[in-house]
């Protein structure tokens, strides 16, 4: 089991603890079980989504400060985040297994590469948005630590503010931090196994694809998804202009990037590693283990501050780390 388990890895190097010692190797069965019923992994993925959505729905309850006024059960809220809690890692499991199902079966597509990356923002667009309307209908600890008068303006002025964090850690925080951490892992194994083992798409190459796309060979949601992984990978070029410099140096210099000399990728993955494990922290395990606590605490406003303070400062240490080294290296051919 190991030798095949680890063949539907991308690498152990971009993967933490947790992932591949507990979650990848029962997420290894489970594509064992999807491939004997010949099920596709852009199948797993829907089911991600879909289930990973429908958790919102428990996590827009009160847990156990609040309870369930309505029906006198203090534990029925509890219950409910439990149940969430349990759905999103259900999510998070089936989108673990469609890489390693693909890997497994060969069966890797370009949509399913897109449909990977959309995965956690059909989870999360729908859990924000319920946790601002739990602040709304339950806001008693977060008024009396600061003082407010639990009126209703005071509450639609609050809730406002909190949408607003909302709005700020989802797009200028979970988005970009999981756009990010993707494209590093991908970057990583771009060097450790090259260009057949990674999936470092950008943009120029997404647009030409996009461009050959026509309502007569390719259908209106497969546009969609390829035009928005356009503005994905744009993103991503954005914010690392430095490893930007770096490949256009190595394209220069060696005319290929199937040229890069063993030495120069060996250089590179060894400044990449120490990243990586940092870049870890931007993925799912991490940040949503504060999302339950948060919720089961009863403030999940906590997690919009936490994401925007604490993950952004780790964002900016990741992404600047990454980039010196990048530039280090490019300044050096």
């Amino acid at each position: 089991m190991n030798e095949k388990y680890r063949a539907t890895l991308k690498s152990a190097e971009t993967e933490d603890w947790l992932d591949l010692h507990v979650i990848r190797p029962f997420c290894y069965y489970c594509a064992v079980f999807f491939a004997k019923f010949d099920i596709h992994p852009n199948t797993v993925t829907i089911w991600s989504m879909i289930i990973g959505a429908a958790s919102a729905w428990f996590f827009a309850q009160g847990s156990f400060f609040y309870g369930d006024n309505a029906h006198g059960d203090t534990t029925l809220g509890l219950i409910y985040n439990i149940i969430a809690i349990i759905l999103l890692m259900i999510a998070d499991v089936l989108d673990c297994t469609d890489g390693q199902l693909a890997r497994m079966t060969g069966k890797k597509s370009r949509m399913g590469r897109i449909l990977d990356g959309v995965a956690g923002f059909a989870w999360f667009i729908p859990i924000y948005h319920v946790l601002v309307y739990r602040f709304y209908l339950h806001h008693d600890i977060e008024f009396s630590l600061l003082g407010i008068a639990d009126t209703e303006q005071n509450v639609w002025i609050a809730t406002a503010v909190v949408y607003a964090l909302g709005l700020i850690a989802g797009i200028a925080g979970l988005a970009g931090q999981q756009r990010l951490a993707d494209y590093y892992i991908q970057v990583h194994l771009f060097f450790l196994k090259g260009e057949k083992g990674a999936e470092l798409d950008n943009s120029k190459r997404q647009q030409e694809i996009y461009d050959q796309m026509t309502p007569e060979t390719h259908s209106a949601v497969e546009r969609y998804f390829q035009k928005s992984y356009i503005d994905y990978t744009k993103k991503q070029e954005k914010v690392t202009p430095q490893f930007q410099r770096l490949m256009a140096r190595l394209r220069e210099k060696f005319g290929s990037t199937d040229n890069i000399p063993a030495e120069v990728r060996e250089e590179f993955r060894q400044k990449s590693l120490p990243v990586i494990f940092w870049n870890g922290l931007l993925t799912f395990n991490f940040r949503e283990t504060w999302l339950f606590l948060f919720c089961l605490l009863d403030v999940p406003v906590a997690h919009f501050v936490f994401e925007i303070v604490a993950m952004g400062l780790l964002y900016k240490y990741v992404n600047h780390r990454h980039e010196t080294f990048c530039r280090q290296m490019a300044d050096s051919l």
